[in-house]
């Protein structure tokens, strides 16, 4: 696609932390609507590197999660000449904008903040400054775009309003700066839940691998965690099957994976034990993951290829990123560098 025809599309942003493995959950849950947006907005996909440094990482796991993730969405559809992907680290706009965010964002918005209070919780021996100010980073990924939509979910809603608030108060303090991004919300959809935990959502990052599918468990490990996953004391499979959220869980994944209705399923399973819609859900895992694997390995396997394309695409956001970014220094008041 030529830079014209990207000019002319309206741009949708979102991106995921590499930590963990990416799993079933964010799948269903984000880089499927990635996929089906493309052809009506240019997508700027990003695997946000500097937001997952607010937890401890292994520098060398932490590289390798980078490419993988990058690999993934390409595997999952996402088309690199309809869209930019890219690592945020390669962006330094990114860091640049966020400092001068952080200016503009108060104190007693980033205390409102859950997420913080949530990771603060689970990393209490590693309660850092950036973990506090994260939302203004994030403000910075999607502001530094003109961003037109965010997709959100539940535990994102809060910083895009965030991000929403900071980009009203520059825009009011000088002039019109920065877009004002829109959430995008999905139709409802299928919630899929932990295999072990059903009543808590499938994360990448649970410490518990039983826990998630990941999009690169080989079949034998698929079908051992469908296996496993907890479902009740009852046998057989009823419409109220739908309401208890171990069978339940396992009924959406059979759905989504078959793109059927959850009636639908529960009807084709009405009466059949619990272990029959096991082996057939193990059965529809490995044929639905197979290709994405396929087509993971292939590129993953090709590293010159992978880079061209997370170059090509840092090139095109930096460009589009200064431009922000000089709009802003100018504002504010700084002297423009010289030429040299």
């Amino acid at each position: 696609m030529s830079e014209l025809q990207k000019d002319k599309k309206p741009i949708l942003l979102s991106g995921i932390q590499p930590s963990g493995h990416l799993a079933l959950g964010n799948y269903v849950g984000a880089m499927r609507n990635w996929v089906n947006l493309q052809q009506d907005y240019l997508g700027i996909f990003i695997v946000v590197d500097m937001h997952a440094i607010t937890v401890r990482q292994k520098p060398a796991d932490l590289r390798n999660r980078c490419l993988s993730f990058a690999a993934q969405y390409l595997a999952a559809g996402i088309d690199p000449d309809e869209n930019i992907i890219f690592i945020q680290s390669h962006v330094p706009q990114h860091a640049e904008l966020s400092w001068v965010l952080n200016c503009y964002t108060y104190m007693g918005e980033l205390n409102r903040m859950t997420q913080f209070k949530d990771k603060s919780q689970r990393h209490g021996d590693n309660i850092n400054a950036g973990l506090y100010t994260y939302p203004a980073l994030m403000a910075a990924d999607i502001l530094l775009y003109q961003t037109d939509l965010v997709p959100v979910g539940a535990d994102q809603k809060q910083h895009l309003e965030l991000t929403r608030d900071i980009a009203n108060r520059f825009n009011n303090t000088y002039s019109p700066t920065f877009k004002v991004p829109e959430p995008f919300i999905p139709k409802a959809g299928a919630r899929i839940m932990s295999l072990q935990e059903p009543d808590k959502k499938m994360s990448k990052s649970d410490t518990n691998e039983n826990n998630y599918i990941s999009l690169l468990d080989p079949p034998d490990v698929l079908r051992r965690k469908i296996k496993r996953a907890v479902t009740d004391s009852a046998r057989e499979i009823t419409p109220e099957s739908l309401h208890h959220s171990g069978i339940g869980n396992l009924l959406t994944i059979f759905s989504v994976l078959n793109d059927m209705s959850l009636e639908a399923v529960a009807n084709q399973f009405e009466g059949q034990q619990y272990s029959v819609l096991k082996g057939e859900l193990a059965d529809s895992l490995v044929a639905f993951l197979e290709p994405f694997q396929q087509r993971y390995s292939k590129i993953i396997g090709e590293k010159g290829y992978l880079t061209d394309i997370l170059d090509q695409g840092a090139g095109q956001a930096r460009y589009l990123a200064t431009k922000t970014l000089s709009k802003v220094y100018r504002k504010i008041g700084f002297v423009p560098a010289g030429r040299s």
